[in-house]
């Protein structure tokens, strides 16, 4: 799984879920704020038809974090990052710890097994309830053509 794989996943899922199962895996760094966390806004870009001229669609809050590993020091800096939409520092700061946790090869593999796997698992069966959901409240309009 890539950096930017696990990101999004980590992003998405609230904060509380993921607290839960990063305890659950006893993971235990000790780590320290580089960088926030802090709060802000992006500018979110859009697209006519996903095809046309990017265009500002508007702005929205977000928060970042970067911290460091603190046991790394002697193999080198070991710096992970999160952001998050909304105004919640917990969750972008754990996001950070867990990007840095898995930059290394000794828990990358567990963090993508036991962690990231079942967490897009269940983004995934989120979004297909959403989608039969939407679905369900869907309506096919057609023409029909009279003859003279």
């Amino acid at each position: 799984m890539t950096r930017s794989q696990r990101q999004r996943v980590l992003a998405l899922t609230p904060r509380d879920q993921l607290e839960a199962r990063w305890s659950a895996l006893g993971i235990d760094h000790t780590h320290r704020r580089v960088r926030g966390p802090e709060t802000g806004m992006a500018m979110i870009r859009g697209r006519m038809g996903a095809t046309g001229n990017a265009f500002n669609l508007g702005e929205m809050t977000m928060t970042r974090a970067s911290v460091m590993l603190e046991e790394e020091k002697a193999l080198g800096d070991v710096l992970g990052h999160g952001w998050v939409s909304g105004r919640d520092h917990r969750h972008a700061e754990l996001i950070a710890l867990i990007d840095a946790c898995a930059q290394q090869e000794a828990l990358r593999e567990r963090i993508d097994s036991e962690l990231i796997a079942p967490l897009t698992e269940e983004l995934a069966a989120r979004h297909a309830e959403a989608s039969r959901t939407a679905a369900a409240t869907r309506v096919d309009f057609f023409t029909m053509v009279r003859g003279e």
